[in-house]
């Protein structure tokens, strides 16, 4: 039975590890002690505490491993992922670390490895729709709206996230680009606030954030692409005071003769307040739209906390597009050596099917529709 390595049990990471553990021997390694306790004494999966910082404790773990699964927290996530490259290791990644991965690539195809990266549900899914379609057909437009939402809106955040709080602050103060024209554009995170409503949630406000990551790189010949994130209304201009305010900085300040990084604290406040509790249930809403001069191809996702397994959304939705990554690189079906983001498994047609397949046997189910750009005829597939 081959051999998986999690790097992570936070919500999503342990996500990972109880489905890849249904079908191999899984080891999860963690510095948190409790989440680690929680998974070997339900599943029949391994845990070890560790420092992922640690290069040389890291060396040694991942040496019998067939593959390793990054879902680490995004600051550290680059050098994590380094040196499990370095490692001669294949990796499945979904820390979603702000460097641009591609300056790994050649270490990745010195070591002989397969590294896919960003691999969640946006980044993830949404690459892996845009790559196989932009092969089949030859793309002049992508856009995608996503977002993780709690399904009871508390005052004052109306929102909840399964991750580093620091992180979820990354895309409220990280330059957004896009693509216009043909043309890469930046502009501030946080802009172009439309309104927007969905059958199953009703009216949210849809902004920009710098989700495109790697498709600017990896699909030049199209000319219109961004990726917007969604929340319940009022969430933006509340952000835009707080990073206004100095709130989300990352220099310090010094108060009462001692220095502090206001991103720190903002963090450390926000945390209880935006963290998950047991049973509290979430949904995820996303919409891939991909065009070229004779159709417009719409995928839309609307996913819920799954009662039976206690598990969110988004650790699912993220989760499994991460777990079906993996069986296609374990079992041979993937082998693409270097970087490769996730579009680059969506341009392998047996490849793209699995995916699909994987998730909708996980009840995370895309509905596609098909509109002729000359024919305005509206065909459900």
């Amino acid at each position: 039975m081959k051999k998986v390595l999690v790097l992570g049990a936070g919500l999503i990471g342990k996500t990972i590890a109880i489905d890849l553990s249904k079908a191999f021997e899984v080891t999860c390694a963690d510095m948190n002690l409790s989440s680690l306790s929680e998974l070997s004494s339900r599943f029949p999966i391994k845990v070890v505490p560790i420092n992922f910082l640690d290069k040389v404790e890291l060396e040694k773990l991942v040496a019998p491993f067939d593959l390793v699964i990054g879902a680490v927290p995004g600051f550290m996530g680059f050098e994590v992922l380094k040196n499990i490259i370095s490692c001669g290791k294949n990796v499945v990644d979904i820390s979603f670390f702000p460097e641009d991965p591609f300056l790994l690539n050649e270490l990745a195809i010195k070591n002989n490895v397969t590294v896919v990266v960003d691999c969640g549900v946006a980044p993830g899914m949404c690459n892996i729709i845009a790559g196989y379609h932009n092969k089949q057909m030859k793309l002049t437009g992508y856009e995608c709206l996503v977002g993780g939402l709690p399904v009871v809106r508390e005052w004052p955040f109306e929102y909840k996230a399964v991750f580093s709080p620091a992180d979820v602050i990354e895309e409220y103060v990280r330059p957004a680009r896009y693509v216009e024209d043909g043309k890469l554009v930046t502009k501030e995170a946080l802009s172009d606030c439309v309104k927007i409503s969905f059958p199953e949630t009703g009216e949210l406000e849809s902004f920009n954030s710098d989700g495109l990551r790697s498709l600017a790189h990896t699909m030049p010949d199209v000319k219109n692409m961004k990726e917007k994130t969604l929340r319940f209304p009022g969430h933006v201009e509340l952000m835009k005071i707080f990073r206004e305010t100095g709130l989300f900085s990352k220099e310090p300040i010094v108060i009462n003769g001692q220095n502090v990084t206001p991103l720190e604290l903002t963090s450390k406040l926000l945390f209880p307040k935006w963290k998950m509790k047991p049973g509290e249930k979430d949904f995820t809403i996303m919409r891939v739209v991909v065009e070229d001069n004779e159709q417009k191809i719409t995928y839309t996702l609307y996913d819920s906390f799954d009662d039976e397994t206690q598990t969110s959304s988004m650790a699912r939705t993220t989760g499994y597009t991460c777990t079906a990554a993996a069986h296609l690189v374990l079992d041979g079906m993937f082998w693409r050596k270097g970087i490769c983001p996730p579009e680059f498994i969506g341009e392998e047609e047996k490849c793209f099917e699995f995916v699909v397949n994987y998730l909708a046997k996980k009840n995370v189910i895309y509905k596609k529709e098909i509109v002729s750009i000359n024919k305005p005829e509206l065909t459900n597939k």
